[in-house]
């Protein structure tokens, strides 16, 4: 058994070569079981890469999964923000309507204010109106009934002045005098009374109407008897019927 000598490349260094068979021949051989360990490391390669396969096909689809999420979540908050900005649109609108419907309504409002003004001014002026349309219609009626009675005094006075009058005076032993109204007249008879003929017998005859009416008289006659003449003086018209009438009861009366 020969003795050999080698040196390495690097170093040069001599190096010994074991004479004879060395400590690892002599010990006994050992079945670790490296075939069945490779296999199953080979299998466990094996389900660890489908393992990790699966794991980032889980990640990757989670991955999808979250992009897509983020992606409907920005769609979302992007629809979101168009709808708050319409509704800020037609809020900042409505706010704007409110606002000139306000001011609408205070206009109206000042309207019917000035309105109701005007309406309170044009009642009032009316009343006014009427007060003084009724104070002229009455000072109206109050002038035409002055008139009317002016009217028919001087129609009054037109029966007594007829010529035959003065016939009835003589005839009568009458005398025509006022008796402190402007509607009525006195008649004054004399020469009634046989034992004086000086005595005077009077009546008031009230002309406010178009009917005769006997006022007062002196001496008194009862009322019954001149209502008598009355009538007969209103249904003829002639106020000859009247004097000839009012000197008879007179005359009864001073005799009785």
């Amino acid at each position: 058994m020969t003795t050999k000598t080698s040196f390495s490349a690097s170093g040069n260094r001599q190096i010994m070569a074991p004479a004879g068979p060395s400590v690892a021949d002599t010990l006994p051989s050992i079945d670790f079981g490296f075939d069945d360990l490779r296999d199953r490391m080979a299998k466990f390669t094996a389900k660890f890469d489908a393992f990790i396969e699966q794991g980032r096909k889980h990640v990757l689809e989670e991955r999808n999964k979250f992009r897509m999420n983020i992606a409907e979540v920005q769609e979302d908050q992007r629809m979101k923000k168009k709808d708050i900005e319409i509704m800020q649109v037609k809020t900042s609108t409505y706010q704007q309507t409110l606002e000139k419907e306000e001011a609408e309504t205070r206009e109206m409002e000042s309207a019917i204010a000035s309105l109701s003004a005007q309406r309170d001014a044009h009642l009032a002026s009316r009343d006014n109106l009427k007060k003084q349309i009724a104070q002229t219609q009455a000072e109206i009626e109050t002038r035409l009934a002055a008139q009317r009675a002016h009217a028919e005094q001087q129609e009054s006075q037109r029966r007594f002045n007829v010529p035959e009058l003065d016939f009835w005076i003589t005839n009568l032993c009458l005398r025509i005098e006022g008796a402190g109204q402007d509607d009525r007249l006195k008649f004054v008879f004399t020469h009634i009374d046989e034992k004086n003929w000086e005595r005077e017998a009077w009546f008031e005859l009230s002309t406010s109407s178009r009917e005769y009416d006997v006022k007062h008289c002196r001496p008194k006659l009862e009322r019954e008897s001149v209502e008598k003449v009355l009538d007969k003086v209103n249904e003829s018209r002639e106020l000859v019927v009247l004097l000839k009438g009012m000197r008879e009861l007179f005359v009864e009366a001073l005799k009785s």
